[in-house]
């Protein structure tokens, strides 16, 4: 595997005094003196489809922290599935995290997400459910990470140390099997510069589908494609040789996230295409592995997730010391997205910010005033923290009754 030749901006030395671990910033402590949480389910005509499943509604989780000065601070948890998962991952923010972490201060929020952790370990094994348990964690560090940005009064990638204007370059996701070159065409009117396609529903659906978004939005124009762990390792193989004359710029979980590291490195040895991989990684010990396998090219970490901008930025940063590509994962509603997006302004480099194409009223629905997009890029502000809140209408779309 060829890694990528783009020049990646220098990142800032890791022992410089005012950053922390993973280069986070020093914060100042702080205490949470309540938090909330409020489920979000909005009808949609069209499903979203996935090779595993489909959204028959656009469900999101936002969690509000209050700090001991009443800086309010928001976070998003991720809940696409099943389909009742965000009830379930609201019910694990009130229920288990609330009493582990108001009034108690905490020195910042690494070690936060480091104590939730462990805190949760056992609980999760027993349960089997580690991986809810990391996203309402998740949540609940994004919002904190807004609280600390609003309170110092900085929008959140310059708190995390980001410099320039703010302007990230972002690509329509989301693209379905079933409509994908009027899906791309939709996009391409609305300003998107690059794109994703959906794959894993069949050799030849998959490959007519790419030609056709080609088609659409011009031969030289970035389409990535996404399988979503769809196949095995001889058919990953087999359809990562078919789509690699077309072009793909990357291609996206051709296998299962828990195939060894040796089964990613054999697939990236037969194939000139870029892998790419991340969403579904939980823990600095799974990307470390990730990294040094070698084996994936874009790195793509989701905030909602797992980790939150405690866990996803250090990550960010190592993988583009590694000369990695790093494109932030996420498909959610607008307080993630933005995070996403504020991540990724900070840590730099090359990477492109993943914008569900799909109908969504939660996303600009959820985050007023939503930053411009001009040219293919979100243009964050300059307004403290995440820089944004839920707006009036979005009250329709509120679960009055959720546990």
């Amino acid at each position: 595997m060829t890694a990528s030749s783009t020049t990646l901006p220098a990142m800032p030395a890791a022992d410089d005094p005012a950053t922390a671990a993973g280069g986070l910033p020093a914060t100042e402590p702080f205490l949470l003196r309540s938090i909330e949480v409020q489920v979000y389910r909005a009808p949609v005509d069209l499903p979203v489809r996935t090779a595993f499943g489909l959204m028959s509604d656009r469900p999101a989780v936002l969690v509000q922290v209050v700090g001991e000065t009443g800086v309010v601070g928001l976070g998003e948890v991720w809940c696409n599935f099943p389909g009742c998962g965000a009830e379930h991952r609201a019910r694990l923010v009130k229920t288990v995290l609330t009493p582990l972490l108001l009034e108690r201060e905490w020195s910042g929020p690494a070690a936060m997400l480091a104590s939730l952790t462990s805190a949760t370990r056992l609980l999760g094994l027993q349960t089997g459910e580690p991986g809810p348990l990391a996203q309402a964690i998740a949540g609940v560090d994004i919002a904190i990470w807004d609280m600390l940005a609003r309170r110092a009064g900085q929008p959140l990638w310059r708190f995390l140390g980001g410099h320039g204007s703010g302007r990230v370059p972002c690509y329509a996701s989301g693209i379905n099997p079933d409509r994908a070159p009027a899906q791309a065409a939709l996009a391409k009117a609305a300003g998107f510069r690059a794109f994703k396609l959906k794959v894993g529903f069949g050799r030849e659906l998959d490959l007519a589908n790419v030609r056709k978004v080609k088609a659409v939005v011009g031969q030289a124009t970035p389409v990535a494609v996404d399988a979503n762990q769809a196949w095995g390792g001889e058919a990953a193989l087999a359809m990562a040789q078919a789509l690699a004359p077309l072009g793909p710029v990357w291609l996206e979980e051709p296998l299962a996230v828990d195939q060894p590291a040796d089964a990613w490195q054999r697939l990236a040895e037969a194939t000139r295409l870029p892998l790419a991989a991340g969403e579904n990684l939980r823990g600095e010990a799974a990307f470390a592995e990730l990294l040094a396998a070698g084996a994936v090219q874009v790195v793509q970490p989701d905030v909602a997730k797992w980790g939150g901008i405690s866990g996803c930025y250090p990550v960010a940063r190592r993988a583009l010391a590694a000369g990695r590509r790093y494109c932030p994962h996420y498909l959610g509603g607008g307080i993630g997205l933005l995070a996403s997006a504020h991540l990724l302004a900070a840590a730099g480099g090359d990477g492109l910010l993943e914008v569900d194409c799909n109908v969504n009223p939660l996303r600009e629905g959820l985050a007023q005033p939503f930053p411009a997009f001009e040219a293919g890029a979100l243009m964050l502000s300059e307004e403290p923290g995440l820089g944004v809140a839920p707006g009036a209408e979005a009250d329709r779309f509120a679960v009055a009754d959720h546990g």
